[in-house]
């Protein structure tokens, strides 16, 4: 394939066509994935492609997708199922903790369960209520699912391929309002990263900003303004969050003596609780000023009305490096 620019969409798309033709026992279950292409139009043309046994128009019941993925990947299949919106999961959230996540376990190793469960997460499209929430966190306290999450369609072409790949449960996050936003240049000649690995996606000397998913695009941004008085920030996309890599968050804090962690979802009990905890554990004596987080307020995801006045934006980014470095 000739290198081309590709949307994070494009690139999921591309990802879900190759992993299938490479692999019969690949299919993909869910609402609205077959004759429409899906709600954001990820499963495109799969199934006029590889046919209805493959690509799965389901009911509108998310206990009984994922339950009947379940049944699927017991008999050796890979199914792909998709969570039409973040704030669906639940009604399927005792099929993801009860069974998927322990079938492994409770089998004491016998039985594998090769699923991967697709949600676009997090806000930002203007939508109603259940449409634009963070699950991450719920999924990430769970032992027995691994949970990543691409932020670029680069990312996305190639995670999605591997967690197909992967004997474990993968809940795979995908930021929704990424997906038609930006293009990036994609080579599939160039072998890709292992999945369960964070990286420095921006060099920097003074204070490290973590960030995954949808906020990778803000804390760039964010990096790139402080730039222009002369703070030099790293920037560390996470991509995993279940399990952790921590080996290039600590080495990069270590250097700079600062962190500050972004998310969408709010701060209480998220993810950045979690990193900071790690990062005070392990790198005490390194440390300039406490680890700042910058996240969604306690409250349920507002209204769309006022949802940029909820979400972590440039500002609020901005103002935690500058108490960090002030610190």
């Amino acid at each position: 394939m000739a290198t081309q620019k590709i949307t994070l969409a494009k690139g999921l798309n591309m990802g879900l066509r190759k992993a299938m033709e490479d692999d019969p026992k690949v299919l993909v279950m869910g609402e609205d994935v077959g004759r429409l292409g899906g709600v954001f139009r990820i499963t495109d043309g799969l199934q006029k492609d590889f046919g209805e046994d493959r690509v799965i128009d389901s009911p509108l019941a998310e206990s009984g997708i994922v339950g009947t993925a379940v049944g699927m990947a017991m008999r050796g299949y890979r199914p792909v199922v998709e969570i039409q919106f973040d704030g669906f999961v639940y009604p399927a959230y005792d099929q993801i903790v009860c069974q998927v996540a322990k079938i492994h376990f409770r089998s004491k190793g016998n039985t594998k369960m090769p699923m991967v469960i697709r949600i676009p997460f997090g806000g930002g499209i203007g939508a109603v209520e259940h449409h634009s929430e963070s699950p991450e966190a719920q999924f990430a306290h769970t032992p027995g699912l691994k949970v990543v999450a691409c932020s670029n369609p680069v990312d996305g072409y190639w995670m999605l391929q591997q967690a197909i790949a992967s004997d474990d449960p993968v809940i795979f996050l995908e930021p929704k309002r990424q997906y038609h936003a930006d293009k990036a240049e994609l080579d599939d000649s160039i072998a890709p990263e292992p999945l369960f690995t964070s990286r420095v996606v921006k060099a920097g000397t003074d204070l490290t900003l973590l960030a995954y998913g949808p906020t990778v695009k803000t804390a760039m941004k964010a990096a790139e303004a402080a730039a222009t008085e002369g703070k030099s920030i790293e920037v560390i996309d996470l991509r995993t969050l279940s399990p952790l890599d921590m080996g290039p968050v600590l080495d990069s804090v270590r250097r700079t003596g600062r962190a500050v962690i972004t998310h969408e979802a709010h701060v209480n009990l998220g993810m950045g609780a979690e990193v900071a905890a790690r990062i005070t554990e392990q790198c005490f004596y390194n440390l300039e000023a406490p680890v700042l987080r910058v996240g969604g307020f306690d409250t349920p995801y507002p209204p769309s009305r006022i949802e940029e006045d909820y979400l972590p934006d440039l500002d609020r980014v901005l103002d935690a490096v500058d108490r960090s470095l002030e610190f």
